[in-house]
């Protein structure tokens, strides 16, 4: 977990105007139309602040003409969340984004002109709406009418810097005149590039030479030890203040507390941060009775004798309770630490009552050696805001590795969380001398290719992401080696990712004509089973590892023919199998009722009766790859000389 990663948390040194800079290189490539300026931005504004995959069914594009102001919109489903101690929902939330960047934004007018727009647009009010921006007010429509008091509506203006304090209060206006019309379920906010720029940037540890090797502070409160590895009880707001500024006057970090927490600060985005922020201005001495506290690890701890409730910890984190703590932080320091040497009433007054706040706290002691617990500990006290699984791959410690192999081996960043690649590129402009990483890919996409293709989970793969996530069933089987067989890695990684560019190139994705938009992980399958395929019938292992390696020496060959063909016959398999009228449809599949349905089925690419007019088809172009033709190879052939060469 120590080891760092091509980040090389050399963050802090990255301004907001350079990291803004590159963030939009993308943005602003071939010189798009405004319409598409917008598109690009919000999209990629978007999934980066909710990490959000671009390929999810649950996000929907819908700018350009009669879009009735919204750009895009986003699903995001909630989940329950089960643990000892608390059993909690978290209701769904519809994003509605409207993109303003440039010139598309002139201020507070800007803000209520289209907050209106999409208000009626919700409403029923707004007509001559294009048919996708017209089926999406449907499915809200819907949605509204089966909506709970945990469900929301939210409209996102997304910008480029925030908003300054006379445009959010615009926001206001606008939050007034949507639940007028719309009711309590509707809400307003905005993000800005700024909110990526922290969470990548400013939020990341770092590491400097003169760090202590160890931290060692006091945390008072009405605490008691019940165990050798347990403190329980509750600390005062002001008390948790100075624990948190102690740590960073000592550190120079606040950030280092929670290097081993699951996610970042989530700043106000939450309604249950929202909510906490709240509770702390409005009334901070009722803070211990509505939130439900937080966990600290500690490798030792040890009670001071002079002062009852004080104990000592040593390598302090913070598991569950980011949210909490920094938003604390963010109270507190506004208001203690602001200067000034006046008297105001009201902030005496709150500060009497902030003295009779509490936080109930947990303090843990477990040892270095305990990374499995120290898992478990996060992942069960976890219950504020809903922690996606997801987020669980920070924990891995298998990661950094990974990277590590990525960045030294391939020279592509492994990136991961959504938005780092752009903040690692501004370091490389920044040290020229760096060896260079021209090239990324996200970790959480490449598991879904892997196991899609290598292990046959291409409707899972479609259909959810739980399973290829840290304690996810086909997590378990990717990191599984099998007895003798080297453990997942760069190399795996790698494969994957040649396979994903592979899928581009051939413009699979949401963006792709109709027979490749839902068949991304299909093709991945196809193509892995036509190469295992042939691997069987050229005496050659066929075994995961096996995979990984046949795919890399193609790739890497000076002959890209075979590989080539390769690809042209998995694509003209999904085409084929795609289109109504063939022998081999989908549409004559015995367990056939609708595209998404079937591409997000848990038994596609897993169970052969579930699909057996696909393998068949498969069969048959495995049977034409082992053709030759004037006497030259076969496909099959030279794949297998390109495998074998150089064993």
């Amino acid at each position: 977990m120590e080891q760092s990663t091509p980040m090389e948390h050399e963050s802090n040194q990255i301004t907001f105007a350079e990291f803004c800079q590159e963030w939009l290189e993308d943005v602003q490539a071939n010189d798009p139309s405004t319409v598409e300026l917008g598109h690009r931005f919000a999209r990629k504004l978007l999934t980066q602040w909710l990490n959000v995959d671009e390929e999810s069914d649950d996000l929907v594009f819908c700018d350009g003409t009669g879009d009735g102001g919204i750009d895009i919109a986003y699903l995001e489903r909630g989940k329950d969340r089960h643990n000892e101690d608390d059993t909690s929902i978290e209701g769904d939330t519809w994003y509605l984004v409207q993109s303003k960047y440039g010139k598309a934004f002139q201020g507070r007018g800007t803000l209520l002109k289209e907050g209106q727009k999409v208000v009626e647009t919700l409403d029923g009010q707004r007509d001559n709406l294009s048919s996708i921006a017209e089926d999406l007010r449907g499915m809200i429509s819907f949605f509204r009418s089966n909506a709970s008091e945990l469900d929301r509506i939210k409209l996102i203006f997304a910008t480029e810097k925030p908003l300054t304090a006379q445009q959010k209060r615009v926001l206001k206006d606008v939050l007034a005149m949507g639940q007028a019309r719309l009711g309590p379920i509707f809400d307003v906010d905005s993000v800005s590039v700024e909110a990526i720029y922290k969470r990548i940037i400013l939020e990341q540890p770092t590491v400097t030479d003169d760090l202590p090797t160890s931290v060692i502070l006091p945390i008072s409160g009405r605490l008691l030890k019940v165990s050798e590895h347990l403190v329980l009880g509750a600390v005062s707001l002001f008390d948790l203040y100075e624990f948190l500024r102690a740590y960073k006057d000592k550190t120079g970090d606040l950030d280092r507390l929670y290097e081993k927490n699951v996610r970042r600060f989530l700043g106000s985005r939450g309604r249950i941060n929202a909510k906490i922020r709240e509770t702390l201005e409005t009334k901070p001495e009722q803070f211990g009775l509505y939130n439900n506290g937080i966990t600290l690890v500690v490798t030792d701890f040890d009670r001071e004798s002079s002062r009852t409730g004080t104990f000592h910890l040593i390598e302090p984190y913070i598991v569950n309770g980011c949210q909490t703590t920094r938003t604390i932080w963010e109270v507190f320091w506004q208001r203690l630490a602001a200067g000034g040497t006046g008297h105001s009433p009201e902030i005496e007054d709150w500060k009497e009552r902030a003295k009779r706040g509490v936080v109930i706290t947990k303090i843990t002691r477990v040892g270095s050696e305990d990374f499995g617990l120290l898992i478990d500990i996060t992942r069960y006290t976890n219950s504020q805001n809903a922690v996606q699984e997801k987020d669980f791959l920070a924990l891995e410690s298998n990661l950094q590795v990974w990277a590590s192999g990525m960045a030294a081996k391939y020279k592509v960043f492994l990136e991961i969380q959504r938005g780092g690649w752009d903040s690692y590129r501004v370091l490389q402009r920044q040290k020229p001398n760096k060896a260079p990483l021209r090239e990324y890919a996200n970790v959480f996409d490449l598991m879904k290719v892997y196991g899609a293709g290598w292990l046959g989970a291409a409707g899972t793969a479609s259909g959810e992401n739980a399973a290829f996530l840290p304690g996810g069933a086909v997590y378990k089987r990717i990191i599984t080696s099998e007895a003798g067989e080297e453990p997942f890695g760069a190399d795996d990684l790698f494969a994957a990712y040649q396979l994903k560019l592979a899928a581009d190139e051939y413009e699979f994705g949401r963006r792709a004509k109709i027979n490749r938009g839902r068949t991304r992980f299909l093709f991945y399958f196809v193509a892995v089973k036509l190469l295992k395929d042939m691997l069987l019938l050229g005496q050659e292992p066929t075994n995961p590892k096996s995979i990984s390696r046949a795919i890399n020496r193609l790739w890497q060959s000076d002959d890209s023919v075979a590989r080539d063909a390769l690809l042209d016959r998995a694509v003209d398999v999904i085409d084929h199998y795609l289109t109504h009228g063939q022998d081999y449809s989908v549409y004559n599949e015995p367990n056939f009722s609708n595209v998404t349905d079937f591409m997000r089925s848990s038994r596609l690419g897993s169970d052969k009766d579930f699909s057996p007019k696909l393998y068949s088809l498969i069969e048959t172009n495995k049977a034409v790859m082992g053709m030759k033709l004037r006497g030259q190879q076969s496909i099959r052939d030279q794949i297998i000389a390109i495998v074998k060469a150089d064993k």
